[in-house]
């Protein structure tokens, strides 16, 4: 799903022969699930007309600025307040100068000086006009302003000469207004769980049952989602491994230690369960060591399943719950069980086998396994870079 999916977008088109790409773009935006209202300049009503854009819209077109019906509304407030943001494509250099200069004798500039949104230009002009330095001095002041450039382009143009002035093409527009909308959602610190590294399961106080995870790729995890603006709570099992000082390191040794943190940092926009955890402990722990003898009976009884536990809970449960399987033999038979059994979004699988990806390397090779079957494969190289690139799908997930 698009990240532009369900956003408020107020479209303003201005008088321009790049004015029929407005059209297209308006078509890709409902696309992509955006809701559109458009303002359409006098001049802009000479290269595409009210009908075009409402058919492709399917909403009202606004032009006038004095209109008893629509006044009764104050349109110059109520869409400003209507919207996630406003993309003003094309942007003539007549508009330019008079938002740069806070000139609002029309709807569309009257709009954009009375918003508090972020407001998106798309310059198209005559190559002369865009290296005019009147045109320059408004674009810096609109940049003083918090407005945000996209283009223009350089290529040939309508009037024959070529050069800088072009509108850039519809689906630029877009990628950048993607890119806007994902930036603004890290901001807004999502909150992110990993667990890593092993669990101990004491015998006695000196004796415990364990398992050979060095934890090093839930702790680079951990770094990468810290390094994209996420809240980020690391509970890790005994290691050796450090951590930066913006990620809040909770550490445990037992299985039920870190069932415990992991309920309290709840809730969370996603958890990665990346830790070994034993899957068995003692049923019964010696308060004192368990002297030597030829053989002894352990009993034991199974540890809280913390994947499947938070995957299934009704209130706790993250957007996005990624879970690890490390295997020596059938991966993609047991990651798909994995995936089904503990009812997690995506189930991040490796061959442990291979000693040159397996626990205390620094390097991994995983598979990503999706619920609708889909499989992403991240092909040998650190323990870092496999990080990166998962937390870059996960951004993409929650976007």
């Amino acid at each position: 799903m698009s990240n532009l999916n369900n956003k408020k977008i107020l479209l303003i088109i201005c008088g321009g022969i790049a004015a029929y790409k407005s059209l297209e773009l308006i078509r890709l935006l409902k696309k992509d699930g955006v809701s559109i209202k458009t303002i359409l300049t006098k001049s802009g009503a000479e290269f595409v007309t009210p009908l075009s854009i409402t058919s492709l819209s399917q909403s009202k077109v606004y032009q006038d600025l004095f209109n008893i019906e629509n006044e009764a509304e104050m349109d110059h407030i109520s869409l400003s307040r209507w919207a996630d943001l406003i993309l003003i494509a094309p942007a003539t250099a007549n508009t330019i100068s008079k938002l740069a200069n806070g000139n609002s004798d029309d709807l569309a500039s009257t709009v954009a000086i009375a918003s508090n949104k972020k407001i998106f230009i798309a310059p198209a002009m005559n190559v002369r006009m865009w290296e005019h330095q009147s045109t320059k001095q408004n674009i810096t002041k609109l940049k003083t302003y918090n407005y945000e450039l996209i283009g223009p382009e350089i290529g040939d143009m309508a009037c024959g000469e070529y050069g800088e002035g072009k509108m850039s093409e519809p689906k630029e527009i877009i990628n950048k207004l993607k890119i806007y909308f994902k930036n603004l959602k890290l901001k807004n610190k999502l909150k992110a769980i990993v667990t890593a590294g092993p669990t101990k399961e004491y015998i006695d106080p000196v004796r415990y049952i364990s398992n050979k995870s060095s934890g090093k790729q839930g702790y680079e995890i951990a770094k990468s989602l810290s390094k994209k603006g996420f809240e980020t709570t690391l509970i890790s099992g005994p290691t050796n491994l450090e951590i930066n000082n913006d990620i809040n390191l909770i550490k445990v040794e037992t299985a039920e230690e870190m069932f415990q943190s992991t309920l309290k940092s709840l809730p969370a926009d996603v958890a990665i369960f990346s830790a070994a955890v034993c899957d068995y402990k003692a049923k019964k722990v010696s308060n004192i060591k368990i002297k030597k003898k030829n053989e002894i009976n352990l009993e034991l009884e199974k540890n809280v399943d913390i994947l499947d536990y938070v995957s299934n809970h009704n209130s706790l449960r993250p957007k996005l719950v990624v879970g690890f399987a490390a295997e020596t033999n059938d991966l993609e038979n047991y990651a798909n069980k994995k995936l089904s059994e503990k009812n997690c979004d995506w189930i991040v699988a490796n061959d442990v086998s291979n000693e040159s990806i397996g626990f205390d390397s620094d390097f991994n090779e995983v598979s990503i396994f999706y619920k609708d079957k889909k499989i992403d494969r991240l092909e040998y190289k650190s323990k870092s870079e496999i990080s990166d690139e998962l937390v870059e799908k996960i951004i993409d997930h929650l976007n």
